[in-house]
């Protein structure tokens, strides 16, 4: 089984890129955050890779992370996520921010992502409790052993104005990384800021 490749991007398409190593061009299918942060003629790109043999064809998926990987590898065991479904996930969700959705048990973030319905996403959170890899570190961690504090206390304001707790959650806690001691009226209005530049 090939699991990992590095070399050189020669080509790159809708839902794939064709990575060069060494003269031998491998087709490997990524999600589109991955591709978007990619280019043709790019040097030295390594993928760590899933390899799926099947009796017609022979397909690649390509992960740009470890974090990435040990996400796709938990996702594709759900009855009803393949491959495809795993890359739209890892296509709107970093590592941090699943680990944030799974943590506050939020099915309808999962949503956002193509071909996830309300009933297969509040499948994958309930299939995968307590199974998550651990990529939740430092500034991504939002504290709830105190219920009190800035960050708690502004994320709560904010999903009762109706945003979604996932996304909340990362933009509080990279301001908190930011500003350690920004009071909870700073956290909210900083963070309403940021989600009405996304807006547009």
């Amino acid at each position: 089984m090939i699991a990992k490749l590095t070399g050189r991007i020669d080509y790159i398409g809708e839902d794939f890129l064709i990575l060069d190593v060494h003269g031998v061009g491998y087709r490997v299918f990524c999600s589109a955050k991955a591709l978007s942060q990619l280019s043709v003629g790019q040097e030295g790109v390594s993928l760590f890779t899933d390899t799926q043999v099947r009796e017609d064809a022979i397909r690649l998926f390509g992960l740009q992370s470890m974090e990435e990987k040990e996400w796709y590898d938990k996702l594709v065991t759900v009855q009803g996520v393949g491959a495809k479904v795993a890359l739209a996930i890892l296509s709107v969700f970093s590592p941090q921010e699943l680990s944030l959705a799974f943590a506050a048990q939020d099915a309808k973030a999962l949503t956002r992502a193509a071909g996830v319905g309300p009933k297969l996403a509040q499948r994958i959170v309930s299939e995968l409790k307590g199974k998550t890899p651990l990529c939740l570190g430092g500034s991504t961690s939002v504290s709830t052993s105190v219920p009190n504090s800035p960050a708690n206390e502004a994320i709560s304001a904010l999903t009762h104005l109706g945003y979604g707790q996932t996304e909340v959650a990362v933009l509080v806690s990279g301001l908190v990384a930011k500003t350690p001691d920004a009071s909870v009226e700073t956290l909210i209005n900083a963070t309403l800021q940021e989600l009405g530049k996304r807006k547009f």
